[in-house]
């Protein structure tokens, strides 16, 4: 466990969990206690130590992925507290979620307030959530590059969410991935620039670098 990003209002820990070290977020209110867990990879009696005092609230999911959801049904069980994932990714979990996220849809907690964002591509229905300076990526954007694409059109999609929508937030927003380590809009709107900026093939998509237009 990591505290990854902590003010006055929140309180942000990151464990990274399962066979691929995904991570999963714990966000805690800082005046009520109250929490929520952003994915669920697996480990659950990991995530539920860690939210031993605390308020648990809502299991908010990314994106509908294996590799974020093989705690899901033993957290639910264990918590008994609403499920909230995307419509367009709902089809793939074991239970059925109480909450259908939509764009822009806010989920309060304590003082807390986080703003789902639809950002389509690397899934149908991956979202990120977006609270003070903080954003929660699922696996829309990383270090040096958006999302794994399957096809050029998903490549096509996730670049517009990111131009759209995450690039539309302050350049000081850090951004919290699903995999790795942070980093922050400014940084890779910046270099996200400069790859569009050359020719791209119509038939990219997969594992894409903005560093591979240098």
């Amino acid at each position: 466990m990591a505290i990854v990003a902590e003010n006055d209002n929140i309180r942000i820990e990151r464990l990274r969990l399962g066979a691929f070290g995904t991570n999963a977020y714990i966000l805690i209110c800082q005046r009520t206690g109250d929490s929520v867990v952003i994915d669920a990879p697996g480990e659950a009696e990991r995530i539920l130590e860690r939210l031993e005092g605390t308020n648990p609230k809502y299991i908010l999911i990314t994106h509908n992925h294996s590799d974020h959801i093989g705690a899901l049904d033993a957290l639910k069980a264990a918590l008994k507290i609403p499920v909230g994932v995307h419509v367009s990714d709902a089809n793939n979990l074991n239970l059925s979620p109480e909450w259908l996220l939509q764009n822009n849809d806010v989920i309060e907690f304590g003082n807390v307030r986080l703003t789902v964002l639809h950002t389509p591509g690397h899934t149908e229905g991956s979202v990120c959530f977006h609270t003070d300076a903080f954003l929660l990526a699922g696996d829309t954007l990383f270090p040096n590059g958006p999302g794994k694409t399957w096809s050029a059109d998903a490549f096509q999609q996730i670049i517009q969410s990111l131009t759209d929508t995450l690039f539309a937030l302050p350049d000081d927003t850090l951004v919290f991935p699903g995999h790795g380590d942070s980093t922050d809009i400014g940084r890779e709107k910046r270099a996200s620039e400069v790859f569009l900026a050359k020719p791209i093939d119509p038939n990219m998509y997969g594992d894409v670098l903005w560093s591979s237009a240098e």
